[in-house]
């Protein structure tokens, strides 16, 4: 049986004002992982007209500029003149930071919070989500991958001023018709089609006329989406609402932590809800998730299935995750189950082994705020390398 249907990802540039926040606390967390790898970071931002609020807990031996930090990573994402909403010279900066709270240092630290050993414990509760996909060569969902590469576009236009008038602030969405195919033994395959619809949404300099914003718009689409992919049913939305002068935080209140769909698959998936920026590693609302997509990623980039998700929870204090689970929608060489026996006998995902095999004490995050965590060739993020997975003896592939 054959079905289609339509399905719609969206992405922000770093001008966004929720990004700006992430942007920011993740410039904090790295400034204090530069000066003690053993910071304990939970930092949050707000930002608003000619403000930016930093509030949180952090423990570190780490001497730190908070108005050197936010300054730089304002101007960092362009906002250099109140115009635009913002100017990294003259904000307004108020900081509310408290040390980690010793109840959870305590039940976190397990031998000693200057140590990496097995008894380093979870640093929350939650259920955390990995996820990959070969239609794309990131492992990525192609209306993911496209509403990105648009943002990225728009931002190299911004910065290399081959489109003077751009702001930083910008969201792009994608919308891709799919092929659903089920076959016999409860197989399934998706793959993507055509594109749908395109939309740009660009902040822009007062006195541009909307044709010139359009075309300009329209041109970045044609050098983005390939060909092969659009049609003369593809429909362009661009700059729809007719002004976007007032942007930035500004036009809208800026917060850590409320793109995480933006920040992990664009919808496809799962998400437990956890935000990533501002946590050091110890927190596995980050780094569970980042280990989540590299078994993701292992089990598609090694063949074992062709779509696949990938769930891990933990307790707070407690080193080793309550449970681990494996979806391949139908996809796998494997069963479910022996895809999970396959990701057991492979990885350790508690928060000591997650921290130490993937690096992450280290100040890798800033870059890591904006256009996406997951399908980026950056060689700091270590959970994008699959691993080549054995299979355990007595496992038998599926008779497909």
């Amino acid at each position: 049986m054959t079905t289609k249907f339509l399905f719609s990802s969206e992405h922000v540039g770093a001008g966004h004002p929720d990004k700006l926040a992430d942007i920011i606390s993740d410039s904090i967390l790295d400034a204090c992982l530069a000066g003690d790898k053993f910071s304990k970071v939970g930092c949050e931002t707000a930002t608003k007209t000619g403000m930016v609020m930093v509030f949180g807990e952090i423990t570190t031996e780490a001497v730190l500029d908070y108005q050197k930090i936010v300054r730089d990573a304002v101007k960092y994402v362009g906002y250099d003149n109140g115009d635009k909403g913002l100017d990294y010279k003259s904000l307004n900066l108020l900081v509310a930071i408290e040390l980690q709270s010793p109840d959870i240092a305590q039940s976190v630290h397990g031998s000693g919070s200057r140590v990496d050993d097995d008894s380093l414990g979870a640093g929350d509760q939650g259920i955390m989500f990995g996820y990959a996909t070969d239609e794309t060569k990131t492992f990525m969902p192609l209306s993911y991958e496209l509403a990105r590469s648009l943002a990225l576009k728009c931002r190299d236009s911004m910065e290399d001023g081959s489109i003077p008038w751009m702001r930083p602030d910008c969201k792009t969405q994608v919308t891709v018709e799919y092929e659903k195919i089920l076959s016999g033994n409860h197989r399934c395959e998706i793959k993507p089609l055509r594109v749908e619809c395109i939309l740009i949404s660009q902040q822009h300099a007062d006195g541009i006329t909307n044709e010139v914003i359009r075309a300009s718009l329209r041109k970045i689409c044609d050098d983005v989406i390939p060909a092969n992919w659009v049609d003369a049913n593809t429909k362009y939305h661009l700059n729809p609402s007719g002004r976007f002068v007032i942007g930035g935080p500004q036009g809208d209140a800026g917060l850590t932590g409320r793109k995480i769909i933006v920040d992990t698959y664009g919808g496809w998936g799962a998400h437990g809800g956890g935000a990533f920026s501002g946590k050091d590693p110890t927190k596995v609302d980050r780094s569970a998730c980042y280990a989540a997509r590299w078994v993701a990623k292992s089990l598609v980039a090694g063949g074992f299935a062709r779509r696949a998700l990938v769930q891990v929870a933990y307790a707070i204090g407690v080193s080793e995750p309550l449970s681990v689970h494996v979806d391949s929608y139908g996809s796998g060489k494997y069963s479910d189950n022996d895809l999970l026996a396959i990701v057991l006998a492979n990885f350790k995902l508690s928060p000591f082994a997650i921290i130490t095999e993937l690096n992450l004490r280290r100040p890798i995050y800033q870059k890591t705020a904006s256009y996406g965590h997951f399908g980026r060739n950056e060689p700091d993020f270590t959970w994008e390398a699959p691993r080549e997975l054995k299979v355990p003896e007595g496992l038998v592939p599926l008779t497909l």
